[in-house]
This record gives structure tokens, sequence and C-alpha cells, in this order.
């Protein structure tokens, strides 16, 4: 006999497990299933930066692209107040520190696109303030004098990336949900109401969900759900590399993002520095040739020595510390960079989240949906940004 429920969740990270637990407060009920552990993908393995500002990776594209972009700061102001109210509301410690953050730029040439790029912040009301070198230095006094200038954002922060799903799933089950670990969905089919969902636990019994709508959070594994759904979804995976030095008395409140290099830095509760900003690993492949995506990702020297290099060059300070653990995972992005949050019409009920920002938009995410799924339009009207529907016409020929 199936199990029925209000709805399906497919993936345990940060949005996955937030759903469930918003889902569970306004009534519905909700089975969660996660083909690992709670945590297990990108919402544990990123270095829980709150990067409110528009991202390098957006700005490293066109104008147009930036443009197209921008409205995503709407939702990065709504993400401010709901990190700012989380650790109270799940009585748990997140390690969320919300000090400021600062965007450098090194030339002038990147003090134009500090400025362009806070232009549009501006649009969309995110109130940036831009620095010289030497406001930026007197708020970060560990900044290298080649910074010419800053954004500065008083609300940007960091979180533990450890803490956050874990507190969410406690919370979930708290309020009732059912979380099913180490279960895939191996079976869909269309149902009078909705879906009948077959999942399975390895060497388990093939178990069927009832469920009046489905929601893919999956990161990585998001795509080839939705497959089992007939739909295509432009998601790629991308193999990043993070990085921890030794313990340090503490200097670095803040974080610190570069305009145009690829860099992300900040000093965590235990004194570890965490480098990042998007430098690649690599895909292990299968036998047939294909990307193995259930492998680790590989690590690439040159991408670890570049991204240091330029941690080092921002924050001389972070030259004399000793590196202790780099390691990889891997995150999903779309073909516009912009995350896919929302229903799918061509095939109501099914909702997808994923698709890069999820730890920094996490929890708005996963509460605007369960408003959305509860019939607050409001809510699509915010998510709007980051439809599926952007990508409908993939789905013209899928029948």
């Amino acid at each position: 006999m199936a199990q029925a429920t209000d709805v399906l969740v497919v993936g345990g990270g940060l949005i996955g497990c937030g759903l469930a637990w918003r889902l569970r407060r306004k009534g519905s009920s909700v089975i969660l299933v996660e083909a690992s552990d709670i945590n297990a993908g990108a919402s544990g393995q990123n270095a829980g930066s709150l990067h409110f500002q528009l991202e390098h990776r957006f700005l490293e594209q066109d104008d147009a692209s930036i443009r197209q972009a921008a409205p995503i700061v709407a939702l990065s102001r709504l993400a401010v107040e709901d990190w700012r109210g989380l650790e109270a509301e799940l009585h748990a410690d997140l390690e969320v520190e919300m000090n400021g953050g600062l965007m450098v730029a090194e030339t002038a040439e990147q003090i134009t696109l500090l400025e362009k790029k806070q232009a549009r912040e501006a649009d969309f009301g995110l109130k940036t303030h831009l620095l010289d070198g030497d406001e930026a230095r007197r708020i970060a006094p560990y900044l290298s004098g080649s910074i010419l200038a800053a954004g500065h954002l008083p609300e940007e922060g960091h979180a533990s990336p450890r803490a956050i799903a874990p507190a969410l799933a406690r919370a979930a089950v708290a309020e009732g949900a059912d979380i099913m670990t180490h279960t895939r969905v191996v079976s869909v089919a269309k149902a009078a109401g909705g879906f009948r969902v077959g999942v399975q636990a390895p060497g388990g019994p093939l178990e069927v969900i009832q469920a009046s709508c489905v929601v893919l959070a999956a990161g990585i594994g998001t795509g080839r759900l939705a497959e089992q759904f007939n739909l295509h979804l432009p998601l790629f995976a991308a193999p990043l590399t993070l990085t921890a030095t030794e313990r340090a008395a503490p200097f670095m409140p803040h974080l610190i993002q570069h305009v145009a290099r690829r860099l992300s830095m900040k000093q965590t509760h235990s004194g570890n520095i965490l480098i990042g900003g998007g430098w690649p690993s690599r895909f292990a492949q299968r036998a047939d040739g294909g990307l193995n995506l259930q492998a680790r990702p590989i690590l690439d020297p040159d991408a670890l020595i570049a991204n240091l290099t330029i941690a080092a060059e921002v924050a001389p300070t972070v030259a004399n510390l000793s590196v202790i653990r780099t390691w990889t995972g891997a995150t999903t992005v779309t073909s516009d960079q912009l995350p896919l949050v929302g229903p799918v019409s061509r095939t109501p009920g099914v909702y997808v989240a994923t698709g890069g920002s999820g730890f920094t938009l996490g929890p708005t995410f996963s509460r605007l949906l369960a408003d959305l799924i509860c019939g607050d339009q409001e809510a699509a009207q915010a998510l709007a940004i980051v439809s599926p529907d952007r990508f409908g016409h993939l789905n013209s020929f899928m029948g």
C-alpha cells in the first residue's frame, strides 16, 4: 500500500530540509527522501558565504547578462532578513555572522565594474557603499595596499554549512516530517491527484509514495530526476575547490570577495580562513568516457595555487598561514547562471529548487516555495526571476 503525503521532497540539503520544516509548520504532510545522508552534497561542502552583492560569476559576463542577473538582488534583500532570524527560529547555533562584506577592486577598470554593479544593485534596493582603498582598509586593515576600492555591504557575512541543513532536518522531524535517507527515486508515474513515486533503499523493498506534488531539490542529481518526469532542465554540474588554513587569532571579521578575480574568503568561528571563489576541480570519468558525478571531483593543483595566490595578494596575512585541508565538491549551475526555483507549469505538481546560490538564498527559497505550494501567489512574484518556466521551450517536444 502506498504512503500518502501532500508533498514529496527529493533532496536532503539546505533547501530540501528547510522546505520540509516550513511546510510542516503550515500543516502540510511531508516526506523527504535523500539518496545519501542529510547535508552530504553541496549544502555541506560549500564555504558558507552569505554573499548578497552580485557575485563575480555574474559580473564576468557581458552587460546584457549583468542586467538580466541584477534582479536577483531583490531576493538577496529578503535573504538578509531570513538569515537574521534563522537561529532564533530554529533555537540553534548556526555560526551566523553578519559583520559585512567587501568586494574589492585593484585597477581602474575593476573600479568601473564595481560602480556598474553598485548601480544595478541600487535599482533593486540593495544599498552597497563604494569605498576607496583607504576607507576599505580602515574597516579591514588586513587588506593589501593594492586594493584601490571596495563595494561594502554591512549585512554580508557567513554561516556554518555543517550546521544549517542538519538543524533544519531536526526541526522538520520535530514538526512531524518523515525523512528517509539512503533512499533513491526509482520510478515515477502520474496518478489521480498527483504522482506515484517508487523509492528504494539499497537491498530494501520498493516503497511507493503517493504525493500531491513533488519538489526536486537534489543538487547535481536534479537533472536526472527531472528526466523521470519527462522534463529537460538546463542544469550542469560544476566541480569546485575549497581550502582551509590553520587556525589564527581573529583578524578577518568580513566576507571578502573580488569583483574581477575568483575569490571568496572569510574566517570561521574556530579561526580557520576558508578560501574559495569558484575555482574548478575536475570530474572523474566513467569507463565509457562520460563524467562520473558519483565520485568526488579531482583536485586541480594549478587552480588551487591560483586561488591561494589571489588570497595572499588581497590579504597578505593569509600568506603566513599553513593550509591544513583542501577539498572538492560539486554544485549545479544553469545555462544563464541564475537559480532554478519554482513550479514547472508544463507538469503541474512538479517543483524545482537548484542551480546555484543555494546556501545564501536557500532559507529564502525554502520559505517562498512553502508559501507558493500552500497557495500564496505573492511568493510566485518574488520567485519570477528564477522560474523554471523561462526554459519551458526546451520541453516543447517532450509530449
